[in-house]
């Protein structure tokens, strides 16, 4: 039973639900001795955080984040850290017509199916409200990370059928989308208008870049580094697929395409991802992976009740039309919890 936690040596628990009282997470197997404040972790909140910018959900959330234990005088002592963010702009009352309904797309039949009991409001444990927990434990990843010089960023690669064609990644922060291309970007921008007047949402693909990661970290077999990160992502509830490297194009490579020439220098091209054996190789790591459409759609759509009576269902809320870019902050979370459980793995067995 579980599933609620995630890493070895670095181990994540979210907890909470979107219309509960809060979300947080408790982080254990964080280094002593380390300094940190909330409002470091705060900036990582406020990237992911919920009614700011352009097709956005309305809910407005302040995502403040309490640490509730592990750290004393502003530094980790070892011990779990609880991270606490309270739900303050919750309203129930759009589910509550459709308690008894499965909604095309959620986690709602499946929930049940599994449990014989599911919290409705706004998807409860299924929301994209649980990856609270996820972006505060990763500002703290993050931070270790740092220590060892090695950096992740999350840009917008493609929204809407719009891809970035340019990669400019000093555009990332410039633009809402997070994207390297301004003039995709503001193609980006016009496809989400012409989308949310029709009612409907869009997916796209985030692109995750890591810079500085040393050669040796993962493990052979079944913890290959690039089988954990692929888990740590597909666990976000949008995400749909994973690429790294070449990816899906390396099926229609040649050998002596696809394969890194390595010289004095390094490696002369990285088709390989920055991963070869399931450990890193020196190079950058690279990731793609696609978002699908938020499921929940103004329009009208056939569905089924409890009783499996036929339902025609037109959900009412706050939602956004799309979780790009708010869940790029989340997937460098995650490529971060990876990281840090296979750094502080690799640094157990290099004191041997």
């Amino acid at each position: 039973m579980g599933g609620n936690s995630f890493g070895n040596l670095f181990r994540i628990t979210t907890w909470g639900e979107s219309h509960g009282e809060a979300v947080g997470v408790v982080i254990d197997g964080c280094p002593p001795g380390m300094e940190l404040s909330e409002e470091e972790i705060q900036k990582e909140m406020d990237r992911r955080r919920p009614g700011q910018g352009l097709g956005t959900s309305s809910r407005k959330e302040r995502d403040r984040v309490e640490i509730l234990s592990g750290v004393f005088e502003g530094k980790t002592t070892g011990t779990p850290i609880s991270l606490l963010v309270r739900n303050e702009d919750v309203d129930s009352s759009p589910y509550e017509e459709w308690k008894e309904v499965f909604r095309p797309g959620h986690a709602d039949f499946t929930y049940q199916a599994k449990y014989g009991i599911r919290d409705y409001r706004g998807g409860g444990r299924a929301s994209a409200r649980e990856t609270v927990g996820r972006a505060a434990a990763g500002a703290i990843a993050k931070k270790i990370l740092a220590h060892e010089k090695i950096s992740i960023l999350a840009y917008t690669l493609e929204l809407g059928g719009i891809r970035a064609d340019k990669m400019d990644l000093d555009e990332v922060e410039r633009n809402w989308f997070r994207c390297p291309d301004q003039q995709a970007a503001l193609a980006m921008e016009r496809r989400i208008k012409e989308v949310k007047l029709q009612s409907d949402t869009l997916g796209g693909i985030v692109e995750i870049l890591v810079r500085g990661c040393p050669p040796g970290l993962g493990e052979p077999v079944f913890d290959k580094l690039e089988a954990d990160l692929a888990k740590g992502l597909m666990s976000i509830g949008a995400i749909r697929g994973v690429e790294v490297g070449a990816g899906f194009k390396a099926a229609g490579m040649l050998g002596s395409q696809c394969n890194d020439p390595l010289g004095p220098g390094g490696f002369e091209k990285n088709d390989s991802g920055g991963i070869l054996g399931g450990i890193s190789n020196g190079e950058d790591i690279l990731i793609r992976v696609a978002v699908k459409p938020i499921p929940s759609i103004s329009m009208e759509q056939k569905t089924v009740d409890h009783s499996k009576r036929p339902v025609l269902l037109q959900i009412k809320g706050r939602h956004d039309v799309s979780a790009i870019p708010r869940i790029n902050s989340v997937c460098e979370a995650m490529v971060a919890i990876v990281l840090v459980d296979h750094l502080l793995r690799q640094k157990a067995i290099e004191r041997l």
